[in-house]
């Protein structure tokens, strides 16, 4: 697929490619190094999904742009995106046509969205309860190690990099993930970290 996207666009007068990762981390990486105006992300990567790759480009360079392109359009992939602070989400089925426009709205500030998400967040906006909405009483209800894997949760960490952050084990994390779930009325870690940002427990640096 990237070699793909890539062999078209380079056929563009109006593109440039600077830099081609493998993994979210080499995203990250390769931002960091290149400064590009724009990085075309996958959603599902080895290593960081598109939202922690996201967050953490935007963390280096609050000025770079992002654009999402996925084979995944539901709600639980489509949020934690966005709320990361990507641009637009498109899908894969996107022709190379509107894809390129896409890319270029995506430079001058313009958020691209494929209609099915568009409906989406629309619905979203309209009819806002949600599980993470509901359980927002109920937050006292964590202990102080429950609110703190929440709050790494929120960071986009892993059960692995969360036990290196807190110095327990992968499963006492996991039997911590399970609670936060359980009090919270949350389906997935998903939700929690919508919740987590929500609730203002993640910090902006």
């Amino acid at each position: 697929v990237r070699q793909g996207l890539r062999g078209f666009l380079e056929l563009l007068d109006d593109f440039e490619i600077v830099g081609e990762g493998k993994t979210g981390i080499d995203a990250v990486k390769l931002a960091e190094t290149l400064k590009p105006d724009i990085v075309l992300l996958d959603l599902m990567m080895p290593e960081m999904d598109g939202a922690e790759a996201t967050r953490r480009i935007l963390l280096t360079d609050p000025k770079m742009k992002i654009l999402i392109l996925s084979s995944f359009s539901d709600e639980s992939t489509i949020f934690p995106v966005l709320q990361a602070g990507a641009m637009g989400f498109v899908l894969k089925d996107i022709s190379p046509d509107e894809l390129a426009e896409a890319l270029r709205d995506t430079y001058k500030g313009k958020t691209r969205l494929h209609p099915d998400i568009a409906a989406k967040l629309i619905n979203k906006i309209k009819n806002p309860g949600t599980a993470a909405n509901d359980a927002l009483s109920l937050s006292g209800t964590l202990t102080g190690r429950e609110l703190e894997v929440l709050k790494l949760i929120g960071r986009g960490l892993s059960n692995k990099e969360i036990a290196g952050e807190m110095s327990i084990s992968p499963m006492t994390v996991k039997t911590h993930v399970s609670n936060i779930l359980g009090k919270l009325n949350l389906y997935d870690r998903t939700q929690a970290a919508i919740f987590a940002i929500k609730q203002g427990l993640v910090a902006d640096t």
